[in-house]
């Protein structure tokens, strides 16, 4: 187990952003990891959880604590069931389940981050979500103080959210296990229309694996959602904000001031999201709103590819980044009256 002092951590996040941490242990084992939680919660010292560091958004003035960089490895395969340790790199897991011919998650591709933070933030693109395959977690209980393994039903999974997500300071994630299937080389039905188009299929139709794994990275390459250390496109953590879901009445005032603003013939994005709700796209509102793509004159900018991704041209600070944030989330407001919320976790900081 490594230990540092006044050690830097934008080097551990996408964003490339964030002061340095008081003290930084990285841990190799799932005992290395607990003993590093116990330490700090015996200590009473506030603990920061850092993986792949592609939810991160660290303020400048970095962490006064304990950040604990957790590096486990981890693949074992048995048939069609799958465990990760939590320090496994997403993308590569991604790519060994695809040559081992089993469907599952193979539209997760090119997501960057570690196989421990898919439930916490329920990870999901391109019509599949990790809640669709996970059978439990193994996890670290710090009010228990043990280690405890939580099933499918008791992670209680949602759009982007889980258990994990909602008790931020309970659980440590360990393991993670999949039940994934063997399709005969082809992927699970596709369930997303811009993947099932570039691959010239329909909608439920299975494709071989290879082929839905590579368009998908293929798809997010040319929205800066790979990564990339020569392109500041993908200086980011992916998606900022969360697709808004509105009641059926706050949907509805929503589309009133669409038709005030943009005229009666535009109807604005609306997808099923259980029963009385509606999801709409944050990427829409945000274009629609004035924030096109490549928006902004400061080392923060929206990324030249998408408009969901806000990201570091090479400069920037935390602070460049909130205030970009920030404008954008008070223009769509005043635009249509929808509240954007951000999806990575802020550290030390708040939009």
């Amino acid at each position: 187990m490594q230990e540092l002092h006044d050690a830097p951590l934008a080097p551990l996040t996408t964003f490339r952003l964030g002061g340095p941490a008081t003290r930084l242990v990285t841990a190799t084992t799932d005992a290395e990891v607990i003993a590093a939680v116990r330490d700090a919660d015996d200590a009473g010292t506030p603990l920061l959880l850092v993986g792949g560091g592609s939810n991160l958004v660290i303020g400048d003035k970095g962490f006064d604590g304990t950040a604990l960089h957790i590096a486990t490895r981890g693949f074992r395969l048995d048939g069609t069931a799958l465990e990760l340790a939590a320090g496994e790199k997403w993308t590569d897991a991604v790519a060994r389940t695809v040559e081992a011919g089993l469907a599952g998650v193979e539209c997760l591709a090119g997501i960057p981050g570690s196989a421990g933070a898919t439930p916490i933030q329920n990870v999901g693109a391109y019509g599949q979500e990790v809640s669709a395959t996970i059978t439990e977690v193994t996890a670290y209980d710090r009010r228990s103080r043990e280690t405890v393994t939580l099933s499918n039903a008791d992670c209680a999974f949602s759009y982007r959210h889980s258990r994990f997500k909602a008790e931020p300071d309970r659980y440590v994630v360990l393991r993670v296990r999949f039940e994934l299937e063997d399709a005969g080389g082809l992927s699970a039905p596709l369930r997303y229309a811009e993947t099932a188009r570039a691959l010239g299929a329909e909608a439920g139709d299975r494709v071989p694996l290879t082929a839905a794994r590579e368009t998908v990275l293929k798809l997010r390459a040319g929205k800066g959602m790979v990564l990339d250390p020569e392109d500041h496109d993908t200086w980011s953590a992916g998606s900022f904000f969360t697709n808004p879901i509105l009641t059926d009445e706050e949907f509805a005032a929503f589309r009133s001031r669409v038709a005030e603003r943009l005229g009666d013939a535009v109807e604005p994005p609306a997808f099923p999201a259980g029963e009385g709700r509606v999801k709409t796209s944050a990427a829409w509102l945000i274009d629609r709103a004035g924030f096109t793509k490549g928006y902004g004159t400061g080392p923060a900018r929206i990324s030249t590819k998408h408009t969901l991704a806000l990201t570091n041209r090479g400069e920037a600070t935390t602070e460049d980044l909130l205030a970009l944030a920030r404008e954008v989330v008070a223009g769509v407001r005043e635009a249509f009256g929808v509240t954007l919320v951000n999806e990575p976790v802020t550290v030390g900081v708040a939009l």
